[in-house]
């Protein structure tokens, strides 16, 4: 649902399938949590979310620049995915992400937020890829089991246990103010459409009127004489 490469928090390039999901916020609050000491592979789970990254250090590469040390890999994506699917779609991305940024040569602390917005794309072809294709999550297991001896370290928190309180009402207020946003769309909707129907109503009786008007004139009209009402009008000598 949202994918991110980061350099510490600065998000060099995102994808989210569905903005109003809220995912992206998920990564905004774990990504200061990550830390680059030493490389790491986590599970955070959040309601039928998980979080996976994979976080670099400057000890993950030694030939690599030391900022490439400090890039982190995240997918937020569905718990029915499991693990397997979202480790391979995130080494996937770091392999490909490295070999148009050599990290031997390229100074990721330099890069601007979404400084590598170019790799938006790739982002978004391969979570549909991975996350919807048969043959996209075969080729996930496989890179998983051709990362296997890493992926064995890969440990596995509850969201709630790093994040402060602030944070998590920040978490909560987020989804309320989604919900809120959606009611709020709701009620602006319901009162357009009962304002047109109030108008369409309006117009419906006032043609109603019209015609009634034109009818009783012929009406009358046929007894008293079309067109001058010769009949039922008096002329005076």
């Amino acid at each position: 649902m949202h994918s991110c490469i980061a350099y510490h928090t600065t998000i060099l390039t995102e994808h989210t399938t569905s903005p109003s999901s809220g995912t992206s916020s998920l990564a905004s609050l774990i990504l200061p949590k990550i830390k680059h000491d030493s490389p790491q592979k986590l599970t955070y789970t959040h309601n039928q979310n998980f979080v996976h990254y994979i976080a670099d250090a400057p000890s993950s590469d030694p030939s690599a620049s030391p900022t490439a040390g400090g890039l982190t890999y995240l997918v937020v994506a569905r718990s029915d995915l499991g693990r397997r699917i979202p480790f391979g779609y995130l080494f996937e991305i770091k392999k490909r992400f490295l070999a148009e940024h050599d990290p031997a040569s390229t100074d990721f602390s330099g890069l601007p937020a979404y400084g590598a917005a170019a790799f938006n794309t790739e982002l978004k072809t391969l979570m549909v890829d991975y996350g919807t294709t048969s043959e996209g999550k075969k080729d996930a297991v496989a890179n998983v089991q051709d990362e296997i001896e890493n992926v064995r370290g890969i440990m596995t928190q509850n969201i709630e246990r790093v994040l402060e309180r602030g944070e998590r009402i920040d978490l909560l207020v987020d989804k309320t103010d989604r919900l809120g946003g959606s009611a709020q769309d709701f009620r602006v909707r319901s009162r357009g459409l009962r304002r047109r129907m109030w108008w369409k109503n309006v117009k419906l009786m006032a043609l109603l009127g019209l015609v009634i008007i034109f009818l009783l004139y012929l009406f009358i009209g046929m007894g008293c004489g079309l067109p001058g009402w010769s009949k039922c009008v008096g002329h005076s000598e």
